[in-house]
């Protein structure tokens, strides 16, 4: 008896179309934002496509087209690994299970990963790459085949990737990278604001032909390199990069298939069970966190500073503040235009995750409720969570403004810089613990994009944004001392700043702590239903 085998490929392109078009008939918002992002990226790519194809007969146009397919390369890689959850095919262990081969397996996802606004948008850059640099008869040829070929290169490599970290993407690392992804977008936006304003001040384009000469051979950018190869006339320059695109494509294909027959061999580490005896666990107090006090002060301190490590949101706070303060300060002295004073912005950014310090906690806030009984108890739990802030901040803000002054060589501008800095967080922390008391909401653990659960946005923008003024005006007697001491011409003196921002800061940061402790005490139910809605 035998059996007849069903092609893959075509039952793998009407399940991804299927998956499309049920995924569009739970929600109107979900249909919505589908709508909406195959809108935009049809009218980005039509206008992208129309600006690469006016480079036509431009000196320049294959230096941007082959970086360009370089960059479009690399976002294909490591989008994967940041938006796990984007298309619910990527992850092929959920066919462990069917009696699949895996090269036709290969064959069918690869069909229909082609599928979809990413590899749509993917070909209307290529299509205007190839247009951009094709020249003559050959030039032609070499871009029909081209254009296929790069949008095949970037969906197997997408591909690839994922296979090979699938264990990762659907860990709790997995969903960590997907909740710094907007850290990589907002460092990546500073880096390309940098790099453009540097590059118009150096020469514009004609500095980045060294480095088009090298990506031009590195696949699969080697595809629009060959079209412009092929329309000036070098054929066998043209040949060797079309046989080492499809070299590394067939490599890319046969790595894919290595990775993907270990995972469907591969037993799961969740599903074995463990041949050791679990190991008694160490000390929860040795270590680094031997050095907090041994009271509860130092207790909370470390919760706090747990937090900051093993809860994703929480964490991607923490990295996200920490990168952007630093940027700020260190790009503008880059480009030539910094201040020694814009180390402030990274105190600031820091100063911000002192508000809502209960949500963190969500519903087990109820364990430290029953902890505090009275004002006292309640002033000890908030200042621990601040000497925790401060514990990294204090540091980090000494570090940015060190940086920012050796950067803008104003080394004179470092004490009253820092002093400045240090009464902005301070005042911050004040007001953050009257925040976090009054204005108490809930962060929910599930969607690393939503901050806030439904019907509490308005107690959030109070809070941060009525603190963030407040703090300004407690800052205000240090300001406006500050630009005093530089319109008077007495900058000697301006180094008193720092004592006098050192102690300001304490003061008011100790003030908020008091002012705030008798609220939460008072107000420990209202707190835990608030933090408790996620």
């Amino acid at each position: 008896m035998s059996t007849t085998a069903v092609p893959l490929t075509p039952i793998f392109v009407r399940l991804k179309l299927s998956l499309m078009k049920n995924g569009l008939k739970g929600s109107s918002k979900r249909k919505a934002a589908w709508i909406t992002s195959l809108v935009f990226a049809l009218v980005v790519g039509f206008f992208i496509t129309l600006g690469l194809a006016l480079l036509h007969g431009n000196a320049h146009a294959g230096t941007v087209v082959v970086l360009l397919a370089a960059l479009l390369a690399l976002g294909w890689a490591f989008m994967p690994l940041f938006f796990p959850t984007g298309d619910e095919t990527l992850d092929p262990s959920r066919l462990v299970m069917l009696p699949l081969r895996p090269r036709p397996l290969v064959r069918a996802l690869l069909a229909s990963s082609l599928i979809g606004i990413g590899p749509l948008f993917t070909l209307c850059l290529a299509v205007g790459s190839v247009v951009a640099v094709a020249r003559g008869a050959a030039g032609a040829v070499a871009a029909v085949v081209a254009a296929p070929l790069l949008l095949l290169g970037c969906v197997t490599l997408a591909r690839a990737v994922a296979t090979a970290n699938v264990r990762l993407l659907t860990s709790r690392k997995g969903r960590d990278l997907a909740v710094l992804s907007g850290l990589l977008i907002a460092v990546g936006g500073q880096l390309v604001n940098f790099g453009s304003q540097r590059l118009f001040q150096e020469g514009g384009l004609e500095t980045l032909e060294p480095a088009e000469a090298v990506v031009r051979w590195l696949p699969p950018a080697t595809a629009v390199g060959m079209v412009d190869s092929a329309s000036e006339g070098s054929y066998g320059v043209a040949a060797a990069q079309l046989a080492l695109t499809l070299a590394a494509l067939a490599l890319l294909l046969r790595f894919w298939e290595r990775s993907l027959t270990k995972l469907m061999v591969t037993p799961d580490g969740s599903t074995l069970t463990a041949a050791k005896p679990e190991k008694e666990r160490g000390n929860a107090g040795g270590g680094l966190w031997a050095l907090l006090p041994d009271n509860r002060t130092g207790a909370a301190m470390q919760r706090t500073l747990r937090y900051v490590v093993r809860d994703p949101k929480t964490k991607s706070a923490w990295v996200t503040a920490l990168a952007i303060g630093a940027i700020v300060p260190v790009f503008n002295a880059l480009q030539g235009t910094g201040s020694v004073y814009l180390a402030c912005f990274g105190a600031g950014m820091l100063g911000i995750q002192m508000y809502n310090q209960f949500g963190q906690d969500t519903s087990a806030f109820w364990m430290v409720a029953q902890t505090i009984s009275n004002r006292q108890d309640a002033y000890v739990e908030l200042s621990a969570r601040a000497c925790a802030l401060a514990l990294v901040t204090v540091p980090y803000t000494v570090l940015v403004t060190a940086v920012t002054a050796a950067l803008v060589g104003n080394w004179r501008g470092f004490p009253p810089a820092l002093g400045l800095a240090l009464a902005l967080l301070g005042s911050m922390l004040c007001t953050g613990a009257l925040a976090s008391a009054r204005y108490p909401y809930s962060i929910p653990t599930e969607g690393a994009f939503k901050n806030v659960a439904p019907g509490q946005a308005g107690l959030a923008w109070m809070g941060i944004f009525g603190g963030m003024a407040a703090s300004a005006v407690i800052c205000a007697p240090m300001i406006v001392l500050t630009v005093y001491l530089h319109g008077a011409d007495r900058g000697s003196l301006a180094w008193i700043l720092l004592p006098l921002g050192m102690a300001w800061g304490t003061l008011t940061a100790w003030a908020g702590l008091r002012l705030a402790a008798p609220t939460v005490a008072r107000k420990l139910p209202e707190i835990l239903v608030a933090v408790s809605k996620g």
